[in-house]
């Protein structure tokens, strides 16, 4: 979910909290990561120096280890919400396999916009050539990150990811024939007034409509659209003008009324109308043709109203803009909890795809977040546009674990 998605996670510092103890440093195990990178990616790296090691905090349960060899003590880096504890790039399932090539147009957009910690890592993704392929991509980040295993203070490493996607819909700019569910721009007393009206008084009081009528931005043919849109903080929409000529235009996150978000689809999870696993859009949508007399009462079950600023689609190629303030990449950007993650921070997804129920093992920027992005190993992933992005993200919700990459020597 975009910063365009819902209202922004609380700020939370870059700088983690590292615990220091005696450790045993990477020369008492020669060659331990150079070996494991050979291993991944074909001896690329076996002639390459080891990456000095930070002063550890020792891991509740030591990894495995030869015989002859004590066990290797783990630096912890403390966050808000989450623990890191430093891996080895070899427990990193499927490391290696990724088209890690596509991560480096992702990683640049977030270094426009870099955290504390990775201005000198951005200094020089920026100044060189991109790598040439997806092996040389990968050594890139080896040579200059460093993998830590994110999970909760308790050590849960398991976690949630979901999906998100950008909703493309028709509209028209005034009211007209079916085209009758206005999109509304943020109003001039919405930061005055906390919490703002409900979704309930937005769409059934006459005063307050006859208010809002001047922020009308365009015009939605179902109730369920404008929800979808609002859920997914952004949205391409078709725009025919009175003379029927149509124009592309962006709908972005602009704001909401500070109600707290309610599912509609776990309303009728609770009320028995829905399975569990029949609560994914196309299954709500269907619930709703069988139901118009109890539309309004679902929808506004959910308080929440969120508004919208409209912006030119010059290029229809690139993403929504996400909290991060820079262009999300469809299959490599998700939204974390910025209390876990701090936003450009690349992570390594360890999940199922919802449809194909096949690996989702690849490389993906932290850029965005949302309100019902919460915990440490919590991610929405971004899938983009279009009928097939909305069929997966509308199904997503998979068991996730997940390792944050962080520049060598950072805290």
């Amino acid at each position: 979910m975009m910063n365009t998605k819902i209202a922004k996670a609380p700020s939370a510092s870059n700088k983690s909290k590292v615990i220091k103890k005696t450790s045993i440093s990477s020369d008492a195990r020669p060659g331990w990561r150079a070996a494991s990178v050979a291993a991944i990616l074909g001896g690329l790296l076996a002639g390459c120096s080891t990456t000095p090691q930070p002063q550890p905090l020792p891991e509740a349960k030591p990894t495995e280890t030869r015989h002859d060899e004590a066990p290797r003590q783990r630096a912890v880096l403390l966050r808000e919400r989450a623990r890191w504890v430093e891996a080895d790039w070899s427990e990193l399932p499927g490391w290696g396999a990724d088209r890690a090539s596509e991560l480096w147009p992702a990683l640049l957009r977030g270094c426009a916009r870099p955290a504390e910690a990775w201005a000198e890592v951005c200094a020089q993704a920026k100044a060189g050539a991109a790598p040439a392929d997806d092996a040389q991509t990968s050594l890139w980040l080896m040579q200059h990150l460093r993998p830590y295993r994110v999970e909760t203070h308790q050590g849960e490493a398991q976690g949630l990811i979901t999906g998100y996607f950008e909703p493309m819909l028709d509209a028209t700019r005034r009211p007209q024939a079916n085209f009758q569910v206005p999109v509304h721009a943020a109003p001039a007393d919405l930061m005055q007034r906390r919490p703002y009206f409900t979704r309930q008084q937005i769409e059934s009081d006459v005063a307050l409509r006859a208010r809002l009528k001047a922020h009308e931005l365009a015009f939605l043919e179902d109730p369920l659209d404008l929800l979808v849109l609002q859920i997914q903080g952004s949205g391409r929409l078709r725009v025919s003008d009175a003379s029927g000529r149509t124009q592309w235009v962006r709908m972005a996150f602009a704001g909401h009324n500070d109600h707290p978000y309610q599912s509609i689809g776990k309303a009728l999870i609770e009320r028995g109308e829905l399975r569990p696993g029949e609560a994914s859009w196309p299954g709500i949508r269907d619930w709703l043709r069988r139901n118009p007399a109890l539309a309004k009462e679902l929808l506004w079950s959910n308080p929440r109203y969120v508004f919208f600023r409209e912006e030119p689609l010059p290029d229809p190629a690139i993403g929504p803009r996400g909290a991060q303030g820079v262009a999300l990449t469809p299959g490599r950007s998700i939204a974390v909890d910025r209390a876990s993650i701090p936003y450009g921070t690349p992570v390594w997804l360890d999940a199922t795809e919802p449809l194909s129920n096949q690996p989702l093992r690849k490389l993906a920027m932290a850029q965005d977040t949302g309100s019902a992005i919460v915990g440490a190993v919590r991610a929405d992933y971004f899938w983009g546009w279009g009928g097939e992005a909305e069929a997966q993200a509308g199904r997503m919700k998979q068991p996730l674990r997940l390792w944050a990459l962080w520049p060598v020597g950072a805290m």
